[in-house]
């Protein structure tokens, strides 16, 4: 009682207050306007594409480095001069490896925003049923062999993983599925032990083959090898139509989150559009894996902050999480290779050591306004 006969009782002073009151919530409500939201993750891209290919052992000003893009992908000449060596840099070196950073981060998030929803489990990544453990065994399997092979621009190895990581998923699938159902927990028991099991054999293959071992262990650290336009361009595809199919598949992951008997009340066919769901997220992960190894934390924490920014819709999530993801993988392959320049840090290294933290602050400050 003491303390409120210390606030003054004037109107002039609770207009004030109430004033005050209105324009926080109206910035706030502001903020949180998703077309406001998204506009600006748009934009916030676009500058940490551009930022990402100013440093490097050879610093190039962003001006010349978007000349150098107009000019070999529309023919469009800005006036600006460059070098032979600044083209070189900028179009077969810097940019494939920043757009792929971007393509990954950008298809992990998607995913995790799949896995996420499908499973209805807050903890859920795009490693969670087998994905990794398929990738991984094939990648060493593609490592071991004695002979070169290579299809195109890119050798054997992406193309193993792609396909361990698909089929990983669908040997899970089976696993679980009992009769016409596939219960989720089922599903996450199979994926666990199917990983186990595919990194049990992955291991007792490294030990065989000890000539391979060095080589598998930098690839499941993760890392962008994206050195030209090939990999890149034919992995970009199946992430966006990934993507693209999860979007429309959106309504149905939100009926999802009522749990499967709810979704079946609201018309959902969810044994069918289970299956389509997961063939999406295990396309998306399986591309992004092909073509940067196994960088974690991305599919587990960039959908839980696009969350706190645009709440569980997935019609909004699946938007802000391409974009974050493809944001926050960016500035961790920036911060990969030039913390300790000329030597590189492993993806993955660097997605942990930030991530991990960046997650407990983000939970920490949302308390009790996040929603799942």
């Amino acid at each position: 009682m003491a303390r409120q006969t210390l606030i003054p009782k004037s109107s002039t002073f609770n207009d004030e207050i109430q004033v005050r009151s209105i324009a926080r919530v109206n910035v706030r409500a502001l903020w949180k306007h998703p077309a406001l939201v998204l506009s600006a993750l748009t934009l916030l891209m676009l500058i940490t594409l551009v930022l990402a290919m100013r440093f490097g052992t050879v610093a190039i000003e962003p001006a010349t480095s978007i000349a150098i893009m107009f000019k070999r992908a529309l023919g469009m000449d800005f006036g600006i001069a460059w070098s032979a060596a600044e083209e070189a840099i900028i179009w077969q070196i810097r940019l494939p490896r920043v757009l792929g950073a971007a393509i990954v981060g950008a298809g992990l998030a998607s995913a995790g925003v799949v896995f996420q929803g499908l499973l209805r489990n807050p903890m859920a990544d795009p490693y969670l049923l087998g994905t990794s453990g398929g990738a991984a065994l094939a990648a060493t399997i593609a490592f071991a062999i004695p002979f070169a092979l290579g299809f195109s621009t890119f050798g054997l190895v992406p193309i193993a993983a792609f396909i361990g990581a698909l089929v990983a998923v669908l040997i899970v699938y089976r696993l679980a599925h009992v009769g016409m159902y596939t219960p989720i927990t089922t599903l996450l028991l199979a994926g666990f032990a199917v990983s186990s099991m595919l990194g049990a054999f992955m291991s007792a293959l490294m030990l065989l083959s000890r000539g391979t071992l060095e080589r598998v262990v930098l690839w499941t650290l993760g890392g962008v090898s994206a050195s030209g336009w090939g990999m890149l361009l034919a992995v970009t595809p199946l992430i966006l139509l990934g993507t693209l199919f999860a979007f429309l598949l959106s309504n149905d992951l939100n009926a999802f989150l009522l749990g499967e008997e709810q979704a079946a009340a609201l018309g959902v066919n969810v044994e069918r559009k289970k299956f389509v769901l997961l063939c999406v997220g295990a396309l998306m992960t399986g591309a992004a894996v092909a073509l940067s190894g196994l960088v974690g934390f991305v599919g587990l924490i960039v959908p839980h902050f696009a969350r706190i920014l645009l709440g569980p819709n997935h019609r909004l999530l699946l938007p802000a999480s391409f974009l974050c993801g493809a944001i926050f993988l960016v500035i961790a392959d920036l911060l990969a290779r030039t913390l300790l320049s000329p030597q590189e840090i492993p993806l993955g290294v660097v997605t942990a050591l930030f991530g991990a933290p960046f997650f407990i602050f983000l939970l920490r400050r949302a308390k009790k306004e996040y929603t799942f």
